[in-house]
């Protein structure tokens, strides 16, 4: 295996399943399992929500840039879960795709918008408070700016039936197709 093929990143939007997908597909692989909200978290000491709010925007995405980076240099085979953001500042897509394998979750705006309303909402601090059009609305507006981005993507799976193990399989066929070239 290369350098970057024990390294799986996921990007999408929020709601398309990173972190479940990426827990399923770590087990399955035996590879480590990272969520980058979570690692920012643990290195700010506080939430999220409270980096935004107190720290504003600009501040979060530097710090999200440093800790992405430092998770790809590490020198181990994992899954990681971004932020549906992260890979649309700072030049964080190319960087992925230097040291990992980048596969975008494309799932359609109604399964977005099911999951986003169905109870998830209040951990999502982009959404919270939004009515159902309102989040609708949001979902195509981030959807619309970040789709130059997740199509950079080594690899794109799209629709409402994303499993691990079709996920593997796509990794799995890129991985041999390296290997043949």
């Amino acid at each position: 295996m290369g350098v970057n093929t024990g390294k799986i990143v996921l990007v999408g939007m929020p709601g398309s399943g990173k972190t479940t997908l990426g827990r399923d597909i770590s087990k399955r692989l035996d590879f480590r399992f990272y969520d980058l909200d979570h690692l920012i978290e643990a290195k700010a000491g506080k939430r999220i929500s409270t980096i935004f709010s107190e720290n504003g925007e600009g501040f979060f995405r530097e710090m999200e840039s440093e800790v992405l980076l430092s998770c790809l240099k590490k020198n181990e085979s994992f899954v990681l879960s971004t932020g549906g953001g992260a890979p649309c500042f700072n030049g964080n897509m190319e960087v992925i795709n230097k040291y990992a394998v980048s596969i975008y979750l494309e799932v359609p705006l109604s399964q977005l918008l099911s999951r986003l309303t169905g109870g998830q909402v209040q951990k999502r601090p982009l959404f919270y408070g939004l009515e159902p059009g309102d989040i609708i609305s949001k979902l195509k507006s981030m959807y619309e700016q970040r789709y130059p981005f997740y199509e950079m993507a080594k690899i794109k799976l799209s629709g409402e039936d994303i499993s691990a193990e079709l996920l593997i399989g796509e990794w799995m066929a890129m991985l041999k197709g390296k290997s043949e070239g």
